[in-house]
């Protein structure tokens, strides 16, 4: 064989590697249950916020840790534990997608990322509310 043959085999098998390596990260929306079956694992679960339970921030004491309960798509309930400041307005997103791992009972998070609802979604309804 030629030198160029080997170099492109070489290539394509290192190609086919590196693609082989990245499907594996990628993940998809998993629940609490999951998590916990994983423990120690790196899951995103999405979910929204449990509303009826109290949120804990308090930038005096620890301008780095922000508590709340979330809901996942099954209907669980968990704590989850964010180590960073708390999101602006977070109380109006919509749902949440959590990237974490569970820790003993808790969903200690290191991302989040909230779905905010439309500003056009109120005038849409007042739109289709004038047509009727």
């Amino acid at each position: 064989m030629k030198k160029t043959n080997i170099i492109l085999l070489v290539v394509i098998a290192v190609a086919i590697g590196v693609i082989v390596t990245m499907v594996g990260d990628f993940s998809t929306y998993e629940t609490f249950a999951t998590a916990r079956e994983k423990e120690g694992k790196e899951f995103h679960v999405i979910g929204k916020l449990d509303t009826l339970q109290a949120m804990h921030y308090d930038p005096i004491k620890d301008a780095n840790l922000f508590s709340f309960y979330v809901h996942d798509k099954t209907g669980e309930t968990r704590k989850v534990v964010f180590y960073g400041a708390k999101p602006t307005d977070f109380e109006k997103a919509e749902s949440v997608v959590l990237t974490g791992k569970m820790n003993g009972n808790e969903f200690h998070c290191s991302k989040i990322l909230m779905k905010c609802p439309s500003k056009y979604k109120d005038d849409q309804v007042v739109v289709s509310n004038k047509q009727l």
